[in-house]
């Protein structure tokens, strides 16, 4: 049984996603209607997920999951207006601990959420088994328990998994293709953030998002890397040193044209997850030899790419799969392991250092 706890201050949502929780066997659902409120509940009720609205009185979505993750880490999903302002607000709630978000719909939401509860019941069983980070928070939620001064957090112990088959250097051009959705954000800038803005290959992203955040995750993530990030929205030519973020609602993918490569914002095929990592990978392969490109599997919820990226591996590409140990949801990486699809299998904070022994 999966014990969720909704906050909202609309009495309306608080209606509507009670009833949705209500109507699933695996479910138990509590509602509060501010912060304060679900902080009291969160020592009695003893969550294992809470859905947690961004914009409350008294105590906003922020504070209250900044709370949450010192007091009783807790996986979160929030609920965000889809809004400049609230994606902005939701990465910088993603970066605190949050495990994942859903947009409201818009309109009137009554109307809309027999389309908007399955997918809001998906994210919460999947944040059920989500792994939050051991470190995040460390020192606060020391200092929390028993007071006074904390020693500062370890470094990651986690074992390195084993690869199947030594790193051999590419040569020439080429490009990486990194699949993710669940966790991504966060996972994105562990990755990215490691790598200099002389990489020599175009990166290539596909992070399952609505269109009205992979804007704003394109620049906070080119705010904090060497290398340039930028949204891909029209035809832009691949160029080493960037990252390219394909638009949501959309698909990423790669084309040539007569001044060289190029990527995309393709209307959104029948594939069950956009920006689709599987058709990126596809496209590529249409273009540039499978051994000079690069699959890289993060952490997120389904398969997508894992099909695609098996099939680049058995043409002679190579690919990376996120280890268990640090995937906030093993369901991509894990499903290119499963199939024999994974050349190495690494922690998060391994990817970027592997990268750059392929791509000398």
């Amino acid at each position: 049984m999966i014990k969720v706890l909704v906050v909202d201050d609309s009495a309306l949502m608080r209606k509507l996603h009670g009833q949705v929780f209500a109507a699933e066997d695996d479910c138990e659902v509590r509602i509060a209607r501010d912060g304060i409120a679900a902080l009291e509940l969160l020592k009695v009720f003893q969550p294992d997920v809470i859905t947690l609205d961004i914009h409350m009185p008294q105590m906003d979505g922020l504070a209250c999951l900044d709370r949450i993750m010192v007091e009783r880490p807790s996986p979160v999903v929030m609920v965000s207006a889809q809004t400049a302002e609230g994606a902005e607000t939701t990465l910088e709630a993603l970066r605190l601990g949050a495990v994942d978000f859903i947009a409201k719909p818009s309109g009137a939401i009554s109307m809309r959420i027999a389309e908007f509860a399955p997918e809001l019941v998906d994210k919460v069983r999947a944040a059920a088994v989500a792994k939050l980070r051991p470190t995040l928070r460390l020192k606060e939620r020391v200092r929390h328990r028993i007071g006074g001064v904390a020693a500062p957090p370890r470094g990651r112990t986690a074992p390195e998994a084993p690869a199947n088959a030594a790193p051999v250097a590419a040569t020439g051009d080429g490009l990486v293709l990194v699949g993710t959705s669940t966790g991504g954000p966060p996972a994105l800038e562990v990755l990215l953030t490691a790598l200099p803005s002389s990489f020599p290959w175009p990166i290539l992203v596909a992070q399952h998002m609505p269109a009205t955040f992979t804007g704003p995750l394109a620049r906070r993530l080119d705010r904090i890397c060497a290398l340039s990030v930028i949204e891909v929205t029209r035809p832009t030519l691949l160029e080493p040193g960037c990252v390219y973020v394909g638009r949501g609602d959309a698909d990423l993918i790669v084309s040539r044209r007569a001044a060289g490569l190029s990527a995309l914002a393709a209307p959104a095929l029948d594939y069950p997850w956009h920006p689709s990592a599987d058709r990126l990978v596809r496209t590529a392969m249409e273009q540039v030899s499978p051994s000079q490109l690069i699959g890289v599997l993060m952490t997120g919820m389904g398969d997508d790419g894992a099909a695609a990226m098996k099939l680049l591996h058995d043409r002679g590409g190579r690919t990376v799969a996120e280890a268990a140990e640090t995937a906030v949801v093993w369901g991509m990486p894990g499903e290119l392991v499963k199939g024999g699809g994974a050349d190495v299998i690494l922690p998060l904070h391994k990817i970027a250092e592997h990268l750059q022994t392929l791509v000398p």
